[in-house]
């Protein structure tokens, strides 16, 4: 493993970030007042702001590394995270179910549950959620330590325990406004480290053309056809015929619904951000305009790995260093990306970028974390009926909490070696199953309390069932499936198995949701209901907004260019 030799420069860069990373958390101090300025902003925070950080909580360490090492695992079949799946989700929560968000004034998605539902719902999806943050946070931070430890030479247990702690610090003053503002910086300094990694990367390889016939030969040496690593929709025919392991079908319905839907639709994390918007108009517009950088993200994060993968097959000793069991360790694509392209400075650029999307990943899901525990848990549980003040001190709390929590799960996470698969197999857990009863929730008036908690435990068991009964090709651990003693079914992927497990717990759910709300009264009435069930809710049109400024208008437009993406890289 290289190890990088920075200068002058490269220090100042890093230190300059991390100045203002802490001060813009010292600005914000005076004006968080309230629980409300804390957990949500104010909800004061201009629609462009909103719309960048609600993006840049879905660019953290998982999407910067994991993306890259996915990109030189699967090639061109890692667009699949962004542009079909990804971007149509977002243009549906911003047109059908930032309403129901915004309009509740839920300050989290397990309140907007209990608003629906009843109460054990919520509580229910409050504590898997909660659970699910700390482990997403605590990726980001082992990745992090891992490479700095790796790439510079420090010590992996300073590193989790520095990066907690500045992150704590601004998160701390700040709260959810300190973590946006922090997002757009880091939104901003991602794109500018990796843009010319992109085009350092290309011209090396000779231009797009030369890497598809380089990617090409790799493909054929790999076993498959000569297009499979440069197309997207053409290697789906059989679960043999890509990298993946898994057909259209499986990919279709377990990444492009039920997966991608199920974050961008109920993942508080990004949903937060939105919340936080000014207005109803801007709270929809915010998925919306953000989903168009989205889809040019795969240029970033994606085409590095590809870069990556063809320099370990045409370089004599490879490019790629290896795992402990002897495979190649992708996670480390685009770090080694940024050693072999970048000189002194713009190497330190490269490096601020690395160190940004991983505080941006860890401080999204600390403050997801603090507001779901304090109003969630907390004020529903353990001391409601305390002033606002108590509140907001619970918060500070339940953030250094969230942080030490992350630490530990960090330390768990050092037992994974694709940071990728094991965050998609949290999601199928709980996000999964989750969206069938937002689904059903938000378009069936019918559906019940009952219906939502058990459909809700039931599909989290289903996913738990599924993991435990397959398991992937060449898995050696019980961490990734057949736990349960009997393999029914063998993946060809890691990530096939989470796809399938995602269909598996969204459809238990859904089909236990309709069988238990049949069999149950509804204890809501129709007015207690309004705004929180589409047939319900009035239609709300913005008159001051022009017609190409109108939610719909935008979404149209989106889905048009996303769609005219998928045509030209089939």
């Amino acid at each position: 493993m290289p190890t990088i030799h920075l200068h002058t420069v490269d220090y100042a860069i890093l230190g300059i970030y991390l100045i203002f990373v802490l001060g813009i958390g010292w600005t914000l101090r005076q004006s968080i007042k309230t629980g409300e300025d804390f957990f949500l902003s104010g909800r004061r925070i201009p629609t462009w702001i909103a719309a960048l950080a609600f993006l840049s909580a879905n660019l953290g360490a998982q999407e910067v590394i994991g993306m890259g090492a996915c990109g030189a695992k699967y090639g061109m079949l890692t667009c699949h995270f962004y542009w079909l799946p990804a971007v149509t989700a977002m243009v549906f929560v911003g047109v059908f179910m930032m309403p129901f968000y915004y309009g509740s004034k839920a300050r989290s998605v397990p309140e907007y549950l209990k608003l629906r539902f009843d109460e054990k719902t919520r509580g229910l999806n409050a504590m898997t959620f909660a659970a699910m943050t700390i482990f997403s946070s605590g990726i980001s931070m082992f990745a992090l330590a891992k490479l700095m430890e790796l790439m510079l030479g420090w010590n992996f247990h300073l590193c989790i325990w520095l990066s907690a702690a500045i992150v704590l610090v601004y998160i701390f003053l700040g709260g959810l406004t300190s973590a946006i503002y922090n997002e757009v910086l880091q939104f901003f300094l991602i794109v500018m480290g990796f843009l010319p990694l992109t085009y350092l990367g290309l011209k090396s390889m000779g231009g797009w053309e030369s890497l598809k016939h380089k990617l090409s030969e790799v493909a054929v040496s790999q076993g498959f056809a000569p297009n499979t690593l440069t197309t997207i929709w053409t290697p789906l025919k059989s679960p043999s015929d890509n990298p993946m392991g898994v057909e259209w079908m499986g990919l279709l319905m377990g990444l492009g619904f039920v997966l991608a839907y199920g974050y961008w639709c109920t993942d508080f994390l990004v949903v937060q951000r939105a919340m936080a918007a000014k207005s109803m108009s801007a709270a929809r517009r915010t998925p919306l305009l953000a989903a168009i950088p989205k889809m040019l993200f795969p240029l970033l994060v994606i085409l590095p790995g590809m870069v990556a993968i063809s320099l370990q097959y045409s370089l004599p000793n490879g490019f790629l260093p290896k795992t402990a069991d002897g495979s190649l360790d992708y996670n480390m694509a685009t770090p080694l990306m940024l050693i072999r392209f970048f000189p002194s400075g713009l190497l330190g650029l490269g490096l601020t970028a690395l160190l940004a999307s991983f505080m941006s990943g860890m401080a999204g899901n600390v403050t997801a974390f603090n507001t779901v525990w304090t109003y969630d848990i907390y004020q529903s549980y353990i001391r409601p009926n305390q002033s606002d003040r108590h509140y907001l001190r619970m918060g500070h709390i339940a953030t250094v909490g969230g942080i030490l929590l992350s630490i530990g799960a960090a330390y768990a996470a050092a037992k994974f070696n694709n940071i990728m698969d094991l965050l998609q197999l949290i999601f199928a857990f709980v996000n999964a199953p989750l969206f069938a009863t937002f689904l059903l929730g938000m378009f069936w008036k019918r559906a019940t309390g009952h219906g939502a908690f058990y459909g809700l435990l039931l599909g989290t068991l289903a996913a738990a069932a599924h993991h435990g009964l397959t398991i992937p090709l060449g898995a050696t651990t019980w961490l990734k499936g057949g736990w349960l003693g009997a393999h029914l079914h063998t993946y060809h992927s890691e990530m096939a198995q989470n796809f399938w497990t995602a269909v598996w717990a969204w459809s238990t759910c859904f089909i236990a949701t309709i069988a238990v709300s049949l069999l149950t009264r509804q204890a809501k009435t129709d007015e207690q209901l309004r705004g929180l069930v589409y047939s319900l809710t009035p239609r709300q049109r913005d008159s001051t907004l022009k017609w190409y400024q109108q939610p719909a208008t935008i979404g149209a437009v989106v889905i048009g260019a996303v769609i005219g993406l998928n045509i030209i890289f089939w």
